[in-house]
């Protein structure tokens, strides 16, 4: 009998501290160091960024929490990872796409940045080991005017195929320049789209000639044929404007312009009315 009461004493403490730890796990309180997922288009593809955000809280950040000339997980918690859908160059470096872990060593007059393959690493540095480095770099800090008290990670200064990751904490900036080649992909997917005789993709093939400087001359014959696929669309009216004012045609882009104005009117869009009315402005001048 004592026997079967030690038994059923032992599971109704087995069975209180159970709903105890159940209850435990519903608890949910804010992490001291969030995390966030970063994606931005590039180029033709996308980087996303994967972090722990630590703040500040009143401490000396760089030289102390994260001490100089050390390996630094960038972040906190678990590998900060960062992941490029496409090739790209990190300060004109090579880098295929996939995805990394991002670690740094942070000095006063410059970071060392790694990008390593294992993404199990984290925090555990002291196991950090060269032979799984995919390269290394370094950039030069800088000082911001105004402290970032959660660490940032962000991606700026965005062109179609360039770009800068910023890391930002306290009062501190390094910045990190990435390139991507897609102008020899553009211009073989131009030539593809545009070898069937139906639907060609006028509009955007003369957009991508006017904005890198090619044959301004096949840009406008695009504008014309695209024109033609859609008479009332302002907008490309406006194209063949701009083109015609990069060609020096003033008085071409002037009748262009008012024509995209009578059809923005049309379509009710003041925005275009007043982008063209600044390009004739401009046109006059140039006259």
């Amino acid at each position: 009998m004592k026997n079967i009461k030690h038994t059923l004493l032992a599971s109704v403490v087995a069975l209180s501290l159970l709903c105890v730890n159940a209850g435990a796990q519903q608890l949910k309180v804010p992490a001291p160091s969030p995390t966030q997922t970063l994606k931005q288009n590039f180029g033709l593809g996308d980087i996303t960024i994967e972090y722990s955000r630590p703040g500040v809280k009143g401490r000396v950040i760089f030289g102390d929490v994260v001490p100089f000339g050390k390996i630094w997980r960038t972040g906190a918690n678990s590998t900060t990872k960062i992941t490029f859908s496409d090739d790209v160059k990190l300060e004109g470096k090579a880098v295929a796409a996939g995805t990394y872990g991002l670690y740094t060593m942070p000095d006063k007059e410059s970071w060392t940045v790694m990008l390593y393959k294992d993404l199990t690493l984290g925090g555990n540095v002291a196991d950090y080991k060269p032979e799984n480095e995919v390269l290394r770099f370094t950039v030069k800090p800088s000082t911001l005017a105004n402290k970032v008290e959660s660490f940032t990670m962000n991606i700026a200064d965005i062109t179609p195929s360039t770009a800068n990751i910023e890391l930002c904490w306290d009062k501190t900036r390094a910045a990190i320049n990435v390139t991507t080649d897609i102008d020899t992909k553009v211009m073989k997917n131009i030539e593809t789209a545009m070898s069937p005789d139906d639907k060609r993709p006028y509009f955007q093939a003369a957009s991508y000639y006017y904005e890198t400087d090619k044959d301004l001359a096949k840009a406008l014959e695009w504008a014309n044929k695209a024109i033609e696929q859609s008479p009332k669309a302002f907008y490309v009216v406006h194209l063949k404007a701009k083109i015609q004012m990069k060609q020096k045609d003033f008085k071409g882009a002037i009748a262009s312009a008012e024509q995209s104005i009578t059809l923005a009117r049309d379509a009710k869009n003041d925005d275009y009315v007043k982008l063209n009315e600044k390009l004739i402005a401009e046109a006059k001048k140039g006259k």
